[in-house]
């Protein structure tokens, strides 16, 4: 499941892109706006800033910024700032791989070939859908509440 601070963030962000003049946020109106709290959002503003996703300036004006434009930011790459890598397992993760403890030989892993083909779609999705999109409404078509399943 998507955790709070990832959704946070990217509430956060998709904040800032919708308000994309060169004027900085306050971080207490995001906070408001996106029913985020402050001190959390505080967290997870430093947390994309020291991944070049945003830019903060201080003082009486200050607040924050995209530093790049929401055609180069995906939410991939937003779910690896706050959560890590997005594979299921450690043997498939593209940044942080790990053999799994369990496991005798990767190649004959039938877990590990099921959960390749969810990573893989997952990834397509995640890497390829920007902020931009997300604000133009060209994500994923909405889902039907009825057919989720935990």
């Amino acid at each position: 499941m998507l955790s709070l601070k990832a959704q946070y963030a990217l509430k956060a962000v998709i904040a800032l892109a919708r308000n994309r003049t060169d004027e900085v946020q306050l971080t207490a109106d995001i906070a408001e706006t996106q029913a985020i709290p402050k001190k959390f959002l505080e967290q997870i503003l430093l947390d994309l800033k020291h991944n070049g996703v945003v830019v903060s300036r201080r003082g009486k004006a200050g607040g924050y910024m995209l530093r790049k434009s929401p055609d180069l930011i995906t939410f991939g790459e937003i779910l690896r700032i706050v959560e890590g890598p997005l594979a299921p397992l450690p043997c498939l993760s593209r940044t942080v791989y790990r053999r799994c403890d369990t496991c005798r030989d990767e190649a004959a892993c039938e877990i590990r070939r099921v959960f390749a083909k969810v990573a893989e779609a997952n990834r397509a999705i995640l890497d390829n859908t920007t902020i931009a999109d997300c604000l133009k409404g060209q994500g994923l078509p909405e889902s039907n509440p009825a057919r989720l399943v935990g």
